[in-house]
């Protein structure tokens, strides 16, 4: 138990419940539900039917999976439709995705008909769109409203909505019509009508889009909330910037998990059990060994060459771990570039002929480099070492070319560039490389 929370378990032992209660209320609903993550399941349920209806809310909507289905369990109806229906639809959503069907099941009957409507509105919406992680409690104004009659239903329903900095303006039929911030407001008449202050020109999503590319939406007009609308143009939702926060940190994850060849897993590390982790990992393993076996065939079909020329063999680790990791570095740089939007599939052959020259500045280097090391090594072998430095040329001039080309390839069959890293580039760079190596052995050493 980590030493911040020791005064709050004092008082638990002690049972000091009143003064827990207050300290508890006081406390920052994150804090809290960092706190109860390291309880035991019973007793945070206990202390969490300590805290206030809003505390409570807000604490549930922080807390890990496992406690937000325990305290559903063993609530009773009326505590569960006082939490749902105090919930944003997005939180719920997403909690629901994690559950189990009873669980959920539940939910959906003490929920109101048009919580239940809603919710299941999003649930119909396409994995990983706009759609599915909107929330529909937004701030919705009339073009015909004076800035006075604004305030007043921004305070009549503030209590209700997830943002009231950004209000959305829309016309009887939904249509999204416009934009106004509250600091627009403020800097307005009172008798100004909200349609001839908002801003036309806007931003949105739809539904259908990636969310990928809502987040680079928001990143790039530095927007607190994004308005999401469907093919009819009529608002359905919007999608605030900390929901923004959590689809950047989840890409990150899947895109750290994939470039090193593990199956992408939203579990904690230390929640997750061993046969889990190992399920998640042991594909990209087989998949990776299976296609490695390509190097031995191709070993195999150079025994001559091993025979009159043993020494070739010890170059063989440097040039395809060197060849591994010149594709990784360019792999790397190039999967960055597409997931901030900063390179296009329209981008192919300026990326291939930027990565062409740098491969040829580094591969010349290196090759340099290792020639005067293997005549150091072996003054006598001058012959072999021109092998080695060759190989090695056109092994990083590959290996970046590859590394530059793949994540592209992966982007336009629409599979995540992230597979397209590290393992997998290493793989095919080390067949390449002895190709490459014992192809230009045999020309030049006559074996």
């Amino acid at each position: 138990m980590s030493e911040k929370w020791t005064e709050l378990i004092d008082l638990l032992n002690e049972k000091r419940f009143v003064e827990l209660k207050e300290r508890l209320n006081e406390s920052n609903e994150v804090d809290i539900a960092d706190f109860f993550s390291e309880l035991p399941l019973d007793q945070a349920t206990k202390l969490f039917r300590m805290l206030k209806k809003d505390k409570a809310t807000d604490v549930f909507a922080c807390l890990d999976v496992d406690k937000q289905q325990h305290i559903i369990s063993a609530a009773t109806d009326k505590e569960l439709v006082d939490l749902i229906s105090d919930l944003f639809v997005d939180d719920i959503v997403d909690m629901m995705e994690e559950l189990p069907a009873t669980v959920v099941r539940r939910i959906l009957e003490t929920a109101t008909s048009e919580t239940r409507k809603t919710i299941n509105q999003y649930l119909n919406y396409p994995e990983n769109s706009a759609g599915s992680i909107m929330t529909a409690e937004l701030m919705n104004l009339k073009h015909s409203f004076t800035v006075r009659e604004a305030f007043a239903r921004i305070r009549e329903k503030c209590s209700e909505k997830e943002d009231v900095y950004t209000c959305f303006v829309t016309d009887e039929n939904r249509v999204l019509q416009g934009v106004v911030t509250v600091k627009q407001m403020l800097m307005a008449r009172d008798d100004d009508l909200i349609g001839d202050i908002m801003t036309e020109n806007f931003v949105s999503a739809v539904t259908t889009d990636d969310r990928e590319h809502v987040v680079e939406l928001i990143k790039k007009y530095g927007l607190l909330s994004l308005p999401v609308v469907d093919k009819e143009s009529r608002l359905v939702g919007i999608i605030t910037v900390d929901d923004a926060v959590d689809i950047l940190t989840q890409e990150a994850t899947e895109d750290i998990t994939l470039m090193a060849a593990v199956s992408p897993s939203e579990k904690p590390y230390l929640k997750s059990g061993v046969v889990f982790l190992a399920r998640n990992r042991i594909v990209w393993l087989l998949v990776l060994m299976l296609s490695s076996t390509l190097t031995g065939i191709i070993l195999s079909n150079y025994e001559a060459a091993f025979a009159a020329v043993p020494l070739l063999v010890t170059f063989i680790p440097m040039l395809t771990d060197t060849g591994g990791n010149a594709g990784s570095q360019s792999s790397a740089l190039i999967i960055r570039g597409l997931a901030l939007g900063e390179i296009k599939m329209s981008d192919f052959f300026a990326v291939v002929w930027k990565e062409a020259r740098v491969s040829l500045l580094v591969g010349v280097a290196l090759s340099t480099v290792n020639y005067f090391r293997i005549l150091i090594m072996y003054p006598d072998k001058a012959p072999v070492a021109f092998v080695v430095a060759l190989s090695l040329l056109a092994t990083v001039i590959i290996a970046k070319v590859i590394g530059g080309i793949l994540p592209l390839f992966a982007k336009l069959i629409r599979t995540d560039p992230a597979i397209m890293a590290a393992p997998l580039i290493t793989t095919i760079v080390d067949a390449l490389s002895l190709v490459i190596y014992f192809g230009i052995a045999s020309s030049l050493l006559k074996i």
